[in-house]
């Protein structure tokens, strides 16, 4: 083979592979479009509501995406450019709820709430930029940020704790899920990746037909201690 040919096949090898989307990428585009598909759903819901009370059903749906789209970032990118946005946004959000939920207040009352809600962004903010991961929050439900001193180390023990506890319970969640597949007779591809966070699935790689994608999906809904099934798998 001639050098420049050697070059040009090179070449188109290596633009075909960029062009082939890798497993985290589809992965975060799936996540991401299924939060927009929650925040439509849920904001459609909003509409038997009127005035304030639709405000804040809006300002909720929109927390709710944010988080979503957060949680999708920190699992598939989890560059610090990108979380520092994500965080930002949810920060916004955030914001912008509990504006909604003082609006009805009057007067020193108002002012309190709109003065907390300003704190409370402005911390959030500083964390962001700070590169504080929220994940560990979302995982434990505790929030270490506002403690110092011997109550923060404390917090943050019992936060590693948690995080361990449900870190074993995921992979014990992958584990069963994978046997499942194995086992599934209706199921002939072993291609299938799957991770686990949160008791969420993730489902990626390559199944013959549109039959065995749902079947995928399928038996991992309805594995004990899985909350919810995300699928990026693809027809080969």
């Amino acid at each position: 083979m001639n050098k420049l040919l050697f070059i040009v096949l090179a070449g188109a090898a290596s633009a075909s592979f960029a062009a082939t989307p890798n497993n985290d990428s589809v992965a975060y585009k799936a996540a991401t479009k299924q939060a927009e598909i929650d925040y439509k759903s849920a904001k459609a819901a909003c509409d038997a509501q009127s005035g304030t009370a639709k405000d804040i059903c809006v300002d909720q749906a929109k927390v709710a995406r944010a988080n979503s789209e957060a949680t999708a970032t920190m699992q598939y990118k989890n560059d610090k450019r990108s979380v520092q946005k994500a965080q930002t946004e949810v920060a916004d959000a955030e914001y912008n709820l509990a504006k909604a939920k003082c609006a009805p207040q009057t007067g020193a009352e108002k002012d309190s709430c709109l003065s907390t809600a300003k704190s409370a962004h402005v911390a959030a903010i500083n964390d962001a930029k700070a590169g504080k991961k929220m994940a560990d929050v979302a995982q434990t439900g505790i929030d270490c940020s506002t403690m110092t001193g011997t109550d923060k180390a404390s917090c943050e023990t019992k936060q590693k704790s948690e995080m361990a506890k449900d870190t074993v319970a995921d992979s014990v969640i992958t584990t069963k899920v994978k046997s499942e597949l194995l086992a599934e007779p209706a199921l002939k591809s072993l291609d299938v990746h799957v991770e686990t966070t949160n008791g969420t699935v993730m489902l990626s790689g390559f199944v013959p037909s549109q039959a065995e994608v749902d079947k995928a999906v399928d038996v991992a809904r309805n594995v004990k201690g899985v909350n919810k099934v995300q699928s990026s798998l693809r027809i080969k």
